[in-house]
């Protein structure tokens, strides 16, 4: 299933607000803007960006078969996507935020794992 988030114009570009913090502490939103045609989805774009703009942008992604890993489940636009098939749109903006009832660990990585599964790191 494709999911298209927005209708925008042919040949302008693709503004993302991204929801950026680590853990518990304060949020705040980066902007960011990418050239026309320069991604296909939000992952693609999330990519583009760490690629291109900034090497700190952090997401979570593990591409072995379309919908079959979960590791880049995302909030974007109001609605939990697959960001490797929700599509970006020329000339559209989306807020892009890690998964609401998830535990952030930093910026778009949320705590996915079932907390019996987790790595204990304190050893008391």
């Amino acid at each position: 299933m494709t999911s298209t988030l927005k209708t925008g114009q042919a040949g302008q570009p693709v503004v993302l607000h991204i929801a950026r913090g680590v853990g518990d502490g304060a949020t705040r939103i980066d902007d960011y803007t990418l050239p026309a045609g320069a991604a296909a989805s939000v992952l693609d774009g999330l990519r583009w960006i760490r690629e291109h703009l900034d090497e700190t942008l952090a997401f979570r992604y593990s591409c072995i078969n379309a919908n079959a890993c979960k590791e880049c489940m995302m909030h974007v636009d109001g609605e939990v996507v697959y960001a490797c098939v929700a599509r970006l749109e020329d000339g559209a903006q989306y807020d892009v935020a890690p998964l609401p009832n998830k535990a952030r660990v930093r910026d778009l990585v949320s705590e996915i794992a079932p907390s019996k599964e987790r790595l204990d790191l304190d050893p008391t």
